[in-house]
């Protein structure tokens, strides 16, 4: 499917804030972008309907934000997130999705993710949240920003109290520098499905289950007792 541009029916020079949206539901998208054509400031200049196409399109266009779902076809909208982050560092992503799965949250977030929005949001927190992003700030839907504040005040059951094995404090270290499993098998000189196997250790031991939780977990905790640590 070929990219679609969407033109504000009055054009005016105060709309400068240039938005692209990733949305693969044909008739929710136009809802969207004719939702943002009544803001006045922001003009939604183009849509894509995968991840793919956004990856082709979307570097050539330097929009001021981008809009992403997370259920794309083939590539998920939260790889789609990381591959324009490393194209388009300091253009920010918001998330826009039915979804609110903890474990996608973090790993929207944790590829790059500005901001998080539900699709029940009303059209003016839409219009808050790019604006806010814009500025700098990080939007999300108050459901989405409740999980996120709970996971900083979950029991600190860190590295003090969990005995992880050498090579998984290993894993947990470049894990925390935020490289990726592939990184982190280079590094140490283990296959990926290995550095996975470890990382699922990780997790268990800490009861997290994501990437970032785990690094949250990691982060107050980096002095290790080495008693703490098993030879494994």
């Amino acid at each position: 499917m070929k990219t679609t541009s969407f033109q504000a029916s009055k054009p005016s020079v105060n709309l400068v804030k240039r938005v692209v949206m990733v949305e693969d539901q044909k008739e929710l998208c136009i809802q969207w972008v004719r939702i943002m054509e009544t803001f006045g400031d922001i003009e939604c200049v183009a849509t894509y309907a995968s991840g793919e196409e956004a990856v082709d399109g979307i570097p050539q266009m330097h929009p001021d934000v981008i809009l992403m779902d997370i259920r794309l076809p083939r590539m998920s909208g939260i790889e789609c997130t990381s591959r324009l982050k490393e194209l388009l560092p300091a253009t920010p992503i918001v998330i826009l999705t039915v979804i609110d799965d903890d474990e996608l949250i973090f790993r929207a977030l944790e590829a790059g993710a500005d901001g998080y929005l539900l699709k029940r949001s009303k059209p003016t927190d839409l219009r808050t949240a790019l604006l806010d992003v814009l500025d700098g700030g990080a939007p999300m839907s108050s459901a989405i920003a409740r999980r996120v504040v709970s996971s900083f005040k979950r029991p600190s059951t860190t590295l003090t109290s969990v005995q992880l094995s050498a090579r998984e404090a290993e894993v947990l270290k470049f894990l925390s520098r935020g490289f990726s499993n592939k990184e982190i098998a280079d590094q140490i000189e283990l296959s990926i499905e290995t550095v996975r196997t470890y990382l699922k250790g990780v997790y268990k031991k800490l009861h997290v289950r994501s990437r970032t939780e785990a690094v949250l977990r990691y982060g107050p905790a980096r002095a290790v007792d080495p008693n703490l640590i098993t030879e494994k």
